[in-house]
């Protein structure tokens, strides 16, 4: 028998976002110390793990004459090899060279005819340090998500003998044909009929009547959502072409838990402090005159505890206010603080995530049409996403994780994007850009750790911090 499993409406959303300039792959750029494993031992663990990613063996197909969502099946002829490169960087290997290649290969986009990822296994890194960048397409997997599935290659042993092989060849299931697939689709839209879901919305415990009751209770968000408008202009929105910059900074976790024990707020309202104190810096080098504040888009899981590492994205979103209008490091901090609190009072990821699921219902083409236009549209100024990592070492065939700097996509208008991953005590930042409209990329990084240490400042100032409370 034929198998296959149709996307859901936010991974073929993910799809449809995707342009020759807008790549959707997340990804990370992970150091290692060495010495640097053999390619064949890599290879080798990668294909004894596998089994617990079966998507890393799937490939998209794509309903005839665009009548469906796009559906997942088996790649017959998958190949490891092509999946997981091998590199190395030219003498001295310095981490500016690791950067350099990292933006090449994020200007790439994956093969949509083979299984949606990417592995570079660079050596020559220097302090005879290697290094893995991977490349995976937004609509396989969110940022939540993606941590565990890195965490299935990786141990919490320094165990440095190669695993054995699978003890069962993987099979491919036979895929379905084109015909099969657009049956297959009329058939799901014959059942989603008006009469249909009528009836299946007063039926206990149905599908369409749990979606209504995500949509009732995400009506009074979404209504929030509408009246929002276009965010402000900045130079941050332009258009984009297909190359890219990246950069890298790093925190420690400690710093941050300093400043929200002086000045209140969460670990992800320090986060987000530090970054609006940076993207000031940065457009005020610009020479722009700071008006209105900017709106950042904040991914946030409504994965459940027993999906975790469950593939697929479940992902909704809000949309937070960043003061970058304001000068003083602690009343910024108290600023996002507000804002945030009020975010999830709003239960505004209720309703982004209610408009995901409406799309359920929604042909195919309408649902392209919309994806687009809501890249253009422009509800935020970029995206800022926090995953929370494993706070313990981690090994690689015997070599431990030093630092991970995690990607996040630029749509359609959005020149910057900022992942932060949390592990063993510290914070990888990894900062994205367009190759052309970023070229200061690096002043964003420089100013990061100087955001943070504004705010530490601030933290051990008990004026500062009366002042702060006060103000939240």
């Amino acid at each position: 028998m034929t198998w296959f499993e149709r996307l859901s409406t936010l991974d073929a959303t993910f799809l449809h976002l995707e342009n020759r300039a807008a790549h959707m792959h997340v990804g990370a750029l992970a150091i290692y110390e060495g010495p640097p494993p053999s390619y064949n031992d890599l290879l080798a663990l990668i294909e004894s793990r596998l089994s617990a990613v079966p998507r890393y063996r799937q490939r998209l197909a794509f309903v005839p004459l665009g009548q469906g969502r796009p559906v997942w099946v088996d790649d017959g002829e998958f190949d490891l090899g092509y999946h997981v490169r091998h590199t190395a960087l030219p003498a001295p290997g310095g981490e500016e060279q690791l950067k350099r290649l990292a933006g090449r290969l994020l200007s790439q986009q994956l093969d949509r005819d083979k299984p949606l990822w990417e592995m570079w296994f660079v050596e020559g890194l220097g302090d005879g340090r290697f290094a893995i960048i991977s490349k995976t397409h937004h609509c396989m997997v969110d940022g939540i998500s993606g941590v565990d599935i890195a965490a299935v290659l990786m141990d919490a042993e320094p165990n440095r003998a190669p695993p054995p092989p699978p003890k069962h060849a993987w099979k491919p299931r036979p895929a379905p044909s084109g015909a099969e697939l657009l049956a297959e689709t009329v058939r799901d839209q014959l059942g989603r009929n008006p009469w249909q879901l009528l009836r299946g919305a007063i039926e206990p415990g149905s599908e369409v009547r749990r979606v209504a009751m995500e949509l009732a209770g995400g009506i009074a968000p979404l209504v929030g959502l509408a009246q929002m408008g276009s965010a402000p202009t900045s130079s941050l929105n332009q258009e984009l072409g297909p190359h890219r910059r990246f950069e890298t900074v790093g925190f420690e976790l400690g710093e941050i838990k300093k400043v929200r024990a002086g000045l209140g707020g969460t670990v992800n309202d320090v986060i987000l402090a530090v970054v609006t104190g940076a993207l000031r810096t940065l457009l005020l080098s610009r020479g722009e005159r700071l008006t209105t504040d900017l709106r950042v888009m904040v991914p946030v899981s409504v994965r459940s505890a027993e999906a975790r590492g469950a593939l697929g994205n479940q992902v909704a979103a809000v949309f937070c206010p960043l003061p970058v209008t304001e000068a003083d490091p602690a009343a910024r901090l108290a600023r996002v603080g507000r804002e945030m609190r009020g975010l999830k009072e709003s239960k505004q990821a209720v309703g982004a995530l209610a408009l995901t699921r409406l799309g359920e219902f929604t042909p195919p083409t309408i649902l392209a049409q919309a994806a687009r236009l809501q890249a253009r549209t422009r509800f935020f100024n970029l995206v800022v996403t926090n995953v929370p990592g494993p706070q313990f070492p981690l090994y690689l065939l015997g070599q431990k994780l030093l630092a991970a700097y995690p990607v996040v996509p630029l749509a359609a208008m959005q020149t910057i994007g900022i992942a932060l991953l949390s592990y063993n005590g510290s914070i990888g930042v990894g900062l994205v850009g367009d190759a052309d409209r970023a070229r200061d990329l690096h002043v964003l990084a420089a100013a990061m750790p100087e955001a943070l240490a504004e705010l530490v400042a601030a933290a051990a100032s008990p004026r500062a911090a009366v002042a702060a409370d006060t103000s939240a």
